[in-house]
């Protein structure tokens, strides 16, 4: 199949820059990927400290639930302590 050619195609898809401007653009292309890829840090970040803060926040809010009471009964605490470490850890590492 035969293509024709008009004379008012021209758009090829480049456009000629000079070397300071191919610099720049270059400067420019990496300047976005760092802020996309500090952007995508940041809110992995924010995500993980939400999250830890609504597994602490429960522990906080149990105890300080009876404030006139001397003692807290805990039973198996070593082993509840145990699996929220991990669990902290794991959102920690996540």
């Amino acid at each position: 199949m035969e293509h024709e050619f008009s004379g008012e195609f021209n758009d090829f898809g480049f456009t000629v820059v000079d070397e300071k401007d191919l610099e720049a653009y270059q400067q420019a292309e990496e300047l976005s990927t760092t802020i996309v890829k500090a952007s995508a840090a940041a809110k992995a970040t924010e995500k993980k400290i939400d999250e830890l803060y609504k597994a602490i926040q429960p522990l906080l809010n149990n105890l300080k639930s009876n404030p006139s009471k001397e003692y807290i009964l805990w039973p198996d605490r070593k082993q509840k302590v145990e699996e929220f470490e991990a669990y902290l850890k794991k959102i920690y590492n996540s």
